[in-house]
């Protein structure tokens, strides 16, 4: 234990000034006076010094506590993040120091040491108040959809990409985060593909205003409703309501999910070394969202789940690129170059000059439809392929059992053996004419 030399000093006058009063050199008052404190503090330092001898006589104030933290274990917390953590935020670091290196100091020690240290700056002030919004109850509810453009692979090409991620707003829960050359419109459809798929449909949907998402004649301004995206055609469809962020600050959820992810997955993708987009979406699967769900996703409000199911409902159908085209004269419809020759159609001497519908899956494949019938179907290339086989059930023999029948009328006795009917007389010989007389 390593004390001040004025702490020591002070010690040892006040251990002077009670051994004299003690013998009877001094009484309590002159002693008081000359350790210039009170009578009655006097008599604490007495009882103090005869318990515990002339260690009780050092002020507290200036002990280490004891609660205080070991040096080799702060030590090696800043070694640990100087030599392999550089650059992490505190609260991620701290989740990585507890779980693989054995860290058992309080993160508000570690955020602090870290500062004291000089490896980790302070947080700026905050800006002005602004009112919270509360989260939905029900799970399912709201989703918020938004991508973020970075250079997410520390050890890789110098290229940046866009992580495109879905949050539910009830739980925080993570549904999708993937790594994409940039936020299109396939990349979004694939996403709400693969969340629609596992969850269900939700009831509305939050996103900000890019070109995907809505048409702004004006930048900055509303968005217009009437002009459908390939995005909003396929929510139209499915019923899922699209609300539009005018502001950073209105879509907080997502922006705060993009600057968390932001600090830990370049680091952890580094960690690990990481070098391909394939490899860092494995990773996301396998380990990255598991990790934030199960340190960020709480319990809803309101336990009753608001998906809703999908009851059949052909998503490759729905979310896929549509366009209407008109067949030409060589019964040919062209789709981003893509040529398709439509085949001959049974009952149709032409196809041509017919309005079709041109859809093209998020696999690339192509089919061309006139209403509900479909007159082909196309690789991505715009080779012909076989129809898929009819999945139509087979008709039971009482289709319509389950239905209400009318009550039939009896039906008369079958006689056996019927009488004969008469035979018709038919008037021969020749037919006179008929008319007025003369």
């Amino acid at each position: 234990m390593v004390l001040a030399a004025a702490a020591v000093e002070r010690a040892m006058k006040r251990q002077e000034v009670i051994m004299r009063a003690l013998s009877g050199t001094l009484t309590w008052l002159q002693a008081a006076d000359m350790l210039g404190v009170e009578p009655r503090s006097v008599r604490r330092w007495r009882a103090r010094f005869e318990a515990g001898g002339a260690v009780a006589l050092y002020d507290r104030r200036q002990l280490p506590s004891p609660r205080k933290a070991p040096a080799l274990e702060v030590q090696h917390i800043v070694r640990l993040y100087r030599e392999r953590f550089t650059g992490w935020n505190v609260r991620h670091f701290y989740r990585f120091a507890r779980r693989d290196h054995g860290v058992t100091l309080s993160y508000s020690f570690v955020k602090l040491a870290l500062q004291e240290a000089g490896l980790v700056r302070k947080g700026r002030a905050r800006g002005r108040h602004r009112r919270r919004r509360e989260p939905r109850p029900c799970v399912g509810e709201l989703r918020h959809l938004d991508g973020s453009r970075h250079a997410w692979l520390r050890h890789g090409p110098d290229a940046q990409q866009t992580l495109i991620a879905v949050l539910d707003d009830a739980t925080k829960r993570l549904l999708y985060a993937q790594l994409w050359p940039a936020e299109t419109t396939h990349a979004v459809m694939t996403a709400r593909r693969t969340v629609f798929g596992e969850h269900g449909l939700p009831v509305a949907l939050y996103t900000d205003r890019a070109g995907w998402a809505f048409h702004t004649p004006q930048a900055g301004g509303r968005v217009d409703r009437t002009r459908l995206t390939q995005v909003g055609r396929a929510r139209a469809q499915l019923g899922i309501e699209h609300i539009a962020s005018y502001s950073p600050q209105g879509r907080g959820r997502s922006e705060r999910l993009n600057r968390t992810v932001q600090g830990r997955l370049i680091n952890e993708l580094a960690l690990a070394g990481i070098r391909t987009v394939a490899a860092a979406n494995a990773y996301l699967l396998e380990r990255f969202i598991a990790d934030y769900n199960e340190e960020f996703a709480h319990a809803p409000a309101d336990p009753t789940s608001a998906f809703v199911p999908l009851h059949g409902a052909d998503l490759d159908a729905i979310l896929c690129h549509v366009e209407a085209r008109t067949v030409g004269r060589d019964h040919v419809v062209v789709l981003d170059d893509v040529v398709l020759q439509i085949p001959q159609q049974p009952g149709r001497r032409s196809c041509a000059g017919l309005g079709v519908t041109v859809r093209r899956t998020l696999h690339g494949g192509h089919s061309v439809w006139h209403g509900t019938q479909c007159w082909g179907h196309f690789d991505a290339a715009g080779r012909p392929l076989a129809p898929p086989p009819a999945s139509r059930q087979p008709r039971p023999k009482n289709a319509r059992a389950h239905l209400a029948q009318a009550p039939r009328s009896p039906r008369r006795p079958r006689v056996a053996n019927p009488p004969a009917r008469p035979p018709i007389k038919r008037r021969r010989g020749p037919r006179l004419p008929v008319g007025p007389a003369a």
